[in-house]
């Protein structure tokens, strides 16, 4: 039996080619590429999330492990079922028409893929009119904004009253963040949720799949 937590500390230090080899040798001694995703990679990005978080690693830390998780998920692909990757959620994110920011939004959007969520990333500056067609066409659990001016701030809150306004509303949890972002401000807008950084996104967007 192949010992996985080799993989998540070899995710957590952000080492690509030592993940590569690893993933390699879990392959080779039988073990099943959704255990390998799932207590291996995920796992190990699941601690990297932890530790940025709580400021013990930063961007460049984080960039590096989701390099890793990515070469090895390179590998993976080709031999999992048709059912694909493991996901435990989809989520829909971008960061608000007006905004050119995207460093934190890429952040939250890496933790969430490296940890089960099945990611839909719009990118930046999107119009309220595209977040509501994702919404409406990917059906996800979970649509994510991000901000980081003041100004385009009240862009969530066109986009909440827009999804009202669709009918789809009750389908789907909201989770806001960015730097002037607060959980006051979350709650003003009538967002689900609020997340301060990536790491909390994390958590945060799991207890929204349980409500």
């Amino acid at each position: 039996m192949f010992d996985l937590s080799l993989l998540s500390k070899a995710i957590d230090v952000g080492d690509r080619e030592k993940t590569i080899q690893l993933t390699n040798e879990a392959l080779s001694a039988g073990t099943n590429p959704q255990d390998i995703i799932v207590h291996g990679l995920q796992a190990g990005m699941a601690v990297v999330g932890e530790k940025f978080s709580n400021g013990e690693y930063f961007l460049p830390d984080m960039l590096m492990a989701a390099r890793a998780m990515k070469a090895a998920l390179e590998i993976l692909k080709p031999l999992l079922k048709e059912t694909g990757i493991p996901t435990i959620g989809k989520v829909v994110i971008g960061t608000v028409e007006g905004d050119m920011h995207d460093i934190g939004k890429n952040v939250v959007a890496t933790l969430l893929s490296g940890n089960g969520f099945e990611v839909f990333d719009l990118g930046l500056n999107v119009p309220a009119k595209k977040f509501i067609d994702e919404v409406s066409e990917k059906k996800p659990h979970i649509l994510g904004m991000s901000a980081l001016l003041t100004t385009t701030m009240p862009v969530m809150g066109k986009v909440i009253k827009a999804l009202e306004e669709a009918g789809l509303r009750s389908s789907v949890k909201v989770i806001v963040g960015g730097a002037p972002v607060t959980q006051d401000y979350a709650n003003y807008i009538g967002a689900d949720a609020y997340a301060h950084d990536g790491g909390k996104a994390v958590p945060v967007c799991k207890q929204l799949l349980d409500k």
